[in-house]
């Protein structure tokens, strides 16, 4: 106790020279390793695009170390489960209770409705470890950005405290029913598993394989495996030697090279997972890589720095500081502020002077904190977000303009029918893949008109209300857009899991209508990466199958995290309907140029459509773009979806005034 007055570097050495199986100064500097690749990848800083597996690393660690302290009290008859819990959560509860607990006021103060429900929901399922399970059922088409949900990151918490509530059990049961070598195998045939699992369902479903336990178990198991068998395995100091600067290359090329689109986890999560054994299995305490002064300090620190880093990253996009240089230097110098102070006052005297409690009190003592914290969240559940007058985050002109355009608020089934929701194979309430659409979609009500056929994903969807408005009369109009698919002749290879399936069928029936409808004009439309499609092929296809005239929509200027969110802080009243905003997605735009300059020279029967260069102009301060239509109504509702104002102005201002599109729109 004593100890935790000194220095970091003093600790640790205190802590070493205190325990007989030895503080393990690589681990310490592996964890600084993880946790600075997962921050540096939040906050994306260049050349840190596959930091993310620094939560697979974390996932080894955790498996090395578990398996240790459970195996070896076993082997010693004196490991007791709900002493392995009590200290697990002695480890784990006070500093995630302290970001709950402080979350949940300043949402008070400064959330809207709909974000503060939102936070609230997030803040239980994180306190109560089951966070993962939470963000993959909301992970759809139409879901929140990441970057809005302050809890995301806990989602590994409630993985590794899964794992931890399992583990024990599962070789407790085994080594008194069958010893320690029916366990040793045992267990490494469930990791087997959960990596073939991981394997066989990235690919399939991503949301799922990304979040629950049995595709990651295997990562903790490997660590766990590391441990088990490097008891018995003598390495010279030169083997030491390679196996860790081998370990750490691995690391660091999936750093560097990696990147989020990759199905994870699966056998690309082979590279950081391995890694991370073969440096644990070096197990070297003097290296300069892992025992420096540099790394030992963050490695005490890391659970702490990985709490609080994810909270300054949304705040960061919130503010749409995301991108301004010296705002980013700021929020990675308030991390490691914040996350020192919480270790030095908060994580560590509580593992080490609360652990001197009896256990009893202990046990009382965190059901009292756990219920202390809860009951904030609990409230804003309960009262659908708090919304009253007199809190500060509900009654602000901003937060009322906000919860006008949140998803729950505005994704109503009056806007699901303006969309035509009904022509997506991909139903976005009950996340599943439709085997059928509805006739009405690519029924021909006059066989003597020409006809419109849209087809693309959800941003086709949100046209279609200003394309039937102005429809001339008499003029069939048919749609087949499913949300996260865009038009592709044959297989979908961008899309995965459901969203392929969904694509698939959509874009082979798209392609079965229009090939028996012969609509004159067919008009493509999706999110963007327009420049990756081969619209090239798409065109010829058309063609060939009796298609007159094609028209490819180009992207809408996106924001990111969102367009309302913009608006509602930073422009709410401006006059200026154009804004120039950092949420505003460069990429879409980089896109859009690219696009322009490829289809520059005129082509008999198609034309492709730039929103963008009709909506941005640049000006002295940067690109403006269009941002509000009617009434302070925005352009998109969340981070690119037409509201149907923005829907009826696009149609307006762009294709009603297009000469091939005089016998089509009134």
């Amino acid at each position: 106790v004593k100890g935790t007055r000194k220095g970091v570097w003093q600790v640790a050495k205190n802590q070493m020279a205190a325990d007989t199986t030895g503080f393990r100064f690589d681990i310490n500097g592996l964890r600084a390793w993880a946790v600075i690749s997962v921050i540096l990848f939040h906050f994306a800083v260049p050349g840190f695009s596959g930091g993310f597996v620094g939560v697979d690393v974390f996932f080894v660690i955790s498996g090395y170390l578990m398996t240790a302290i459970i195996i070896t009290g076993l082997q010693r008859n004196t490991f007791t489960l709900l002493g392995f819990y009590l200290a697990r959560a002695r480890r784990i509860m006070p500093a995630l209770a302290l970001l709950c607990l402080l979350l949940s006021l300043l949402g008070w103060l400064f959330l809207p409705t709909s974000d503060f429900k939102l936070a609230s929901k997030h803040a239980i399922s994180a306190l109560l470890f089951y966070s993962n399970f939470q963000f993959w059922k909301e992970a759809s088409y139409f879901d929140a950005a990441s970057q809005e949900k302050w809890f995301l990151h806990t989602w590994s918490l409630s993985v590794e405290w899964q794992f931890y509530m399992l583990l024990p059990v599962f070789c407790m049961l085994l080594w008194r029913w069958r010893g320690e070598a029916i366990t040793r195998l045992a267990l490494l045939g469930c990791g087997l598993l959960s990596l073939l699992a991981a394997c066989w369902l990235s690919p399939r479903n991503p949301e799922m394989a990304f979040f629950l336990l049995p595709t990651r178990a295997w990562e903790m198991v490997a660590g766990g495996m590391t441990w088990w068998y490097s008891r018995s395995l003598t390495l010279s100091n030169t083997q030491q030697r390679v196996s860790e600067y081998v370990g750490m290359m691995f690391i660091v090329i999936a750093v560097l090279l990696f990147d989020e689109h990759l199905p994870w986890p699966g056998l690309f999560s082979l590279l950081p997972v391995l890694g991370a054994c073969l440096m644990l299995l070096a197990g070297r305490q003097n290296s300069v890589l892992t025992a420096n002064w540099l790394t030992q300090h963050l490695g005490l620190a890391s659970y702490s720095l990985y709490l609080w880093h994810w909270p300054i990253v949304v705040w960061l996009n919130f503010a749409g500081l995301n991108t301004n240089i010296q705002w980013v230097m700021a929020g990675l110098l308030s991390c490691f502020i914040l996350a020192f102070l919480s270790y030095h006052w908060i994580e560590n005297p509580f593992r080490i002077r609360f652990g001197c409690w009896p256990r009893n009190k202990q046990y009382l003592a965190l059901a009292v904190l756990l219920l202390l914290v809860l009951a904030m969240p609990l409230w804003g559940i309960i009262s659908r977000g708090a919304n009253y007058t007199w809190r500060p985050g509900a009654s602000s002109p901003a937060a009322q303009y906000m919860d006008r355009y949140s998803r729950g608020n505005y994704l109503t089934e009056t806007l699901r029918r303006q969309y035509k929701t009904e022509c997506s194979f991909y139903d976005d309430v009950t996340h599943s893949v439709r085997t059928e659409i509805s006739p009405a979609c690519t029924t021909q009500f006059n066989p003597q008109k020409a006809g419109i056929f849209l087809w693309g994903d959800s941003h086709a969807q949100a046209l279609s209300f200003g394309i039937q408005k102005y429809l001339a009369d008499g003029v069939n109009f048919y749609q087949v857009a499913t949300s996260g698919c865009q038009p592709h002749i044959g297989p979908d290879d961008v899309t995965q899991g459901k969203f392929a399936i969904a694509c698939d069928r959509a874009n082979a029936f798209a392609l079965e209508k229009i090939k028996a409808l012969k609509p004159e004009l067919v008009i493509l439309a999706q999110q963007g990466q327009h420049d990756k499609n081969n619209y090239d092929a798409i065109i010829e296809h058309l063609k060939n199958i009796g298609v007159r005239q094609i028209i490819l929509m180009g992207p809408v200027p996106q924001w990111q995290p969102s367009l309302p969110r913009a608006i509602a802080y930073r422009h709410l009243a401006a006059s200026d309907k154009s804004i120039v905003d950092s949420s505003l997605d460069k990429q879409v735009i980089a896109v859009d140029l690219a696009m322009t300059q490829r289809y520059a020279l005129a082509q008999p029967g198609f034309m492709y459509i730039s929103v963008i260069a009709r909506l941005c102009n640049t000006r002295d301060d940067g690109l403006h773009c269009l941002a509000k239509v009617a009434d302070n109504t925005p352009l998109v509702w969340d981070y690119g979806h037409l509201t149907p104002e923005g829907a009826d102005f696009i149609v307006q201002e762009l294709l009603r005034s297009n000469k091939r599109l005089s016998g089509f729109l009134k």
